[in-house]
């Protein structure tokens, strides 16, 4: 059988939750402007309900699971992110505060990079905004291969130089600087628990 799943109407000929698709489509099809977005649990979408279209808008359906958790993550902190069309391909990746979502710092696209790439420069580019901040905050990334490098001091990638993306090559560059003046704790980058915590607030939505 298909699984439950909780739609949740924000604007539309009447807003609520709604269990099944052919009552939430009642209220959006044909209507301008319609806000809504179905959810994997009646938890999820009351939290939903209750906050901002804004919140969830182009995000995953899971990105604000966290907030239910027996677990949480620690706050205050900031998630990064990447996203890319291809291998390689259009890469981009941003920084957002954990607890509100508010983007923080957002860069790209470049030709010719990798997702992981992506997420070992949006790792280094929050620790380096923290710096000029004079703020210390855990950073969440669920890159286990970033956060692998970031420590390591070295971006490992397989990623072919060319023409393209000789501005990427640049930038990683820059990170593997920083990072070899500057000692981390070892607490300082954690990984984001997916599977308890859905996704990244950070995530560009796009899966």
């Amino acid at each position: 059988m298909p699984k439950q799943k909780y739609y949740v109407v924000w604007k539309g000929r009447k807003t609520g939750i709604f269990t099944s698709w052919a009552e939430c489509e009642k209220q959006v099809k044909g209507f301008v402007g319609a806000q809504y977005k179905a959810f994997e649990s009646e938890h999820e979408a009351d939290a939903a309900y209750l906050a901002n279209y804004d919140e969830y808008k182009g995000k995953a359906s899971t990105s604000g699971k966290w907030k239910l958790a027996s677990i949480q993550p620690l706050l205050p902190s900031m998630c990064v992110d990447a996203a890319c069309s291809g291998s390689p391909g259009k890469l981009e990746y941003r920084g957002v505060t954990t607890e509100s979502g508010k983007e923080i710092f957002r860069t790209g696209p470049y030709a010719d990079g990798t997702n992981n790439v992506g997420e070992f420069l949006a790792i280094v580019h929050a620790l380096t905004w923290q710096a000029k901040h004079n703020m210390h905050i855990p950073v969440y990334s669920d890159s286990e291969n970033a956060i692998l490098w970031v420590y390591n001091g070295q971006c490992k990638t397989k990623l072919k130089r060319t023409a393209k993306n000789a501005v990427v090559f640049a930038l990683i560059q820059s990170a593997e600087n920083w990072l070899a003046e500057n000692e981390l704790p070892e607490d300082k980058i954690i990984k984001w628990d997916t599977d308890l915590w859905g996704e990244n607030p950070a995530d560009f939505g796009r899966k």
